[in-house]
Order: C-alpha cells, then sequence, then structure tokens
C-alpha cells in the first residue's frame, strides 16, 4: 500500500521549533517531487514548501528564511523544519506527493503561549 504518513507535529511556545517527517512507503519516492501544505482552522490549505527529485526547493514567502525542507533518499522520508515560528503557523501539515496527488494524513502544529 502506497502511503504518506506525517510525525512531530505539538504544542510548541512562539519563537520555537518543530520538526516534521512525511515517512513514505510502498514506493521509491526519491524520483519524485514532494511538497507540504498547511491548513488552519476556517481557511484554504496552501502550500508552504516544495523540493524535487534533485533537491531544489522552492518556499512560500511566509515561512522564508525560517523553515527548512529536506528529504533523506535512504530513509525515503521528507521533512519539515521550522524555527522562529508564529502564532500564525498554528494549522494542519500535510505532505504530498506532488504527481501522484497523494497526501497523507497531516499532523497538527500548534503555536501558543
Amino acid at each position: 500500500q502506497v502511503q504518506l504518513v506525517e510525525s512531530g507535529g505539538g504544542l510548541v511556545q512562539p519563537g520555537g521549533s518543530l520538526r516534521l517527517s512525511c515517512a513514505a512507503s510502498g514506493s521509491n519516492f526519491g524520483f519524485r517531487a514532494m511538497a507540504w501544505y498547511r491548513q488552519a482552522p476556517g481557511k484554504e490549505r496552501e502550500l508552504v514548501a516544495t523540493i524535487t527529485s534533485s533537491g531544489n526547493r522552492d518556499y512560500a514567502d511566509a515561512v522564508k528564511g525560517r523553515f527548512t525542507i529536506s528529504r533523506d533518499y535512504a530513509k525515503n522520508t521528507v521533512y519539515l523544519q521550522m524555527t522562529s515560528l508564529k502564532p500564525e503557523d498554528t494549522a494542519v501539515y500535510y505532505c504530498k506527493a506532488v504527481s501522484m496527488g497523494l497526501w497523507g494524513q497531516g499532523t497538527q502544529v500548534t503555536v501558543s503561549s
């Protein structure tokens, strides 16, 4: 079964850091572009970051300089390192295999004091 499983979400104070993981199984995702999205309550899902099969990265303006997307080809896993977190980063974060249109189940990130 081909699937993506996110983990690493939680409650963090403003200014804190979290690292999200997206573990892929059932297929080799190393040659696929991967992305992180997020959806805050009452808002549409938005693109946060993408990484191509060759490692090229792109970010939404709201997270540039604070978030870093990376991938471990051996582990078939994509990461999102989030630093200097703000309350407006609160959302459910989803991983996506772009060309497959395959989504993970999401992981909740809450930034609050």
